[in-house]
């Protein structure tokens, strides 16, 4: 029986779900208010040409090293375990253009040599960053909570990872014998949504992992390579893979 402290109402303030997701709205409040506070202060100034080009430098440094870098940590972290999902892909991929929107009037603002070519594209910026995070807020989030072994805990606590400087690389092999069961399939999920087409791993469990494989037939139908590598007793290893994976006989159990 789990203790005290492990007992919470879902939807409450205890909920671990609650508390990801206040995180994950902090974080991208802070980025998006100090996004239009810059983008006011370039069109606020009338500068000269010099302090200007500071100016507009600044932003720009900004822009690479905080904004580009929270759209990657966001697709790798959000819309890789969505992006395969038949209910979620055609949402991330809308929100990924949107990313190459953002990409690209930072782009503009790196060539604008006016003051008034640097206040639109700055405030174009933040206004795609805005649209962006609102979807991601009100579409995207609902949307994962639902699809099969996602746990948004796990999927924002690999955000925050993203953002601090770390790295989420796929493992070889995953063993997830000492590993809860109800967080599992999330960790299996997560692994699989960051393989590139062709790479896999080798699942380690400690019993034949059926419900597992029925979830990734109605997730990623036809997306996967699903091979037993050893089956019991009392250990069951299974490469998964995304297609395409390297020619095996038998590489997919049938």
């Amino acid at each position: 029986m789990g203790s005290a402290t492990e007992i919470y109402l879902r939807g409450s303030a205890g909920d671990p779900a609650v508390r990801a997701l206040a995180l994950l709205r902090d974080r991208n409040d802070e980025l998006l208010a100090e996004t239009w506070a810059k983008a006011a202060l370039l069109s606020e100034l009338r500068l000269a040409a010099a302090d200007r080009q500071t100016a507009r430098d600044g932003m720009v440094v900004f822009c690479t090293d905080r904004v580009l870098c929270h759209l990657v940590s966001v697709d790798w972290a959000l819309y890789a375990p969505a992006s395969g999902a038949a209910d979620t892909r055609l949402l991330v991929r809308a929100l990924r253009a949107q990313h190459q929107i953002i990409t690209g009037h930072i782009h503009d603002l790196r060539a604008a040599s006016t003051a008034d070519q640097v206040n639109a594209a700055a405030h174009a910026v933040a206004t795609a960053l805005a649209a962006c995070q609102e979807v991601e807020r009100r579409v995207l989030l609902p949307a994962l909570a639902e699809l099969p072994g996602v746990d948004l805990v796990s999927l924002v606590e690999d955000l925050e990872t993203l953002l601090d400087g770390g790295s989420l690389e796929p493992p070889d092999e995953l063993d997830v014998r000492g590993i809860p069961h109800g967080q599992r399939h999330p960790r299996i999920f997560g692994s699989f949504a960051r393989l590139a087409k062709g790479e896999s791993f080798v699942l380690v469990n400690n019993h034949d992992p059926k419900p597992l494989r029925r979830e990734f037939e109605a997730t990623y139908p036809g997306q996967f390579a699903w091979e037993y590598v050893e089956s019991g007793p009392t250990e069951w290893r299974i490469r998964i893979g995304r297609f395409p994976v390297a020619a095996h006989d038998g590489q997919v159990d049938a």
